[in-house]
This record gives structure tokens, C-alpha cells and sequence, in this order.
């Protein structure tokens, strides 16, 4: 059992809302790994975050994200930092993973001041600006395929991805 799609992206790129769109169009179910892991953990990212440390979060995620791969069937959507860790990264290969990507604008409109995001509550400007730098690479190192979020509908994005499950075949963005 493996997801029919993985969602990797920075903060604001759409995973989730792209990824809960593609599951009910493609009538699987829809989960995503940031509340995969406050289930496991009990508790809200943020307060891992503060009480246990990013270690520790990242522990869990690595550990949950695995589990999600190997028995989830549905659409999976990853947290921004996910492909940080190199098992993370291991286990999307032979994976169908979409890289949603965002420039820097759309994503900074999407997040907002980083509400509710830990790694982006002090200065949320340069902090995302520099994860963006940071994770670009790793995104497209695990990605099957790379579909652009910039000034596009959540239905227009996750139809793409849809037909991209179907033929393979990645066409051109519209212009």
C-alpha cells in the first residue's frame, strides 16, 4: 500500500488545499502529515515545538511520515520541512510526489505573519524567504513531477495533477 500522490512544498505552496481537492476528486481519502503527528503526540505543532524542541518534532515526524508511506492510500500531504531529513527524503523514493511550488510572493500572501507556524514567528519575511532558499533543491530531488501554485485555483491545480496521474505526462503551466 503506498499514497496514490505525495504533496511537498514550502509554507503557502497549497499542499493541504490543493491535496484535500485532489482527494475528492479522485474519491480517496486525505491526510496530511502535520496532523498525522499532533494525533501521535497529543498536542499542537507549536506546543511540540516549545515544550520538546524541532528535534524532537522532526523525530516524529520522520517516524510518522514512514508509517503514512506504507500504509495510507489516499492523497499525503508533507509538512514544508519533511525532505530536511535524508530518511524522509529515502522513503518518497518510488513514490508519486508532486512538488508544489510557490515564488516567494505567493507564498509570504498565503502564510500571512507565519500564525501557528513555530519556524516562522520571529521575522516571518526573511525566515520563509530563506526556507525557500534552503528547501527549493530537496523539493525537487524527491519530486515525480513539479507543478507551479503562482495565481492558479486549487481545482485547476489538483485537475493537472489529476490528469498527470492518469498519463504521466506534465504539460506546460498555462500561460
Amino acid at each position: 500500500m503506498a499514497p496514490v500522490a505525495v504533496m511537498v512544498g514550502a509554507p503557502g505552496a497549497g499542499k493541504t488545499t490543493v491535496g484535500e481537492t485532489l482527494a475528492l476528486r479522485l474519491d480517496v481519502p486525505f491526510a496530511d502529515s502535520d496532523t498525522l503527528i499532533e494525533a501521535v503526540a497529543g498536542k499542537p505543532i507549536p506546543e511540540i515545538f516549545f515544550d520538546d524542541g524541532e528535534d524532537e518534532f522532526r523525530r516524529l515526524e520522520v517516524e510518522t511520515i514512514a508509517n503514512a508511506l506504507s500504509t495510507f492510500d489516499g492523497v499525503l500531504a508533507l509538512g514544508g520541512g519533511a525532505v530536511l531529513r535524508e530518511e524522509t527524503r529515502a522513503g518518497l523514493r518510488g513514490q508519486t510526489v508532486f512538488y508544489l511550488s510557490a515564488e516567494f510572493a505567493t507564498a509570504i500572501k498565503r502564510v500571512g505573519l507565519g500564525a501557528g507556524r513555530p519556524l516562522l514567528s520571529v521575522n516571518p519575511r526573511a525566515t520563509l524567504k530563506h526556507l525557500l532558499d534552503q528547501r527549493r533543491p530537496l523539493y525537487a530531488e524527491v519530486a515525480t513531477h513539479t507543478v507551479a501554485t503562482d495565481d492558479r485555483e486549487p481545482e485547476e491545480i489538483a485537475a493537472e495533477i489529476a490528469k498527470l496521474l492518469t498519463t504521466g505526462i506534465q504539460e506546460p503551466p498555462p500561460a
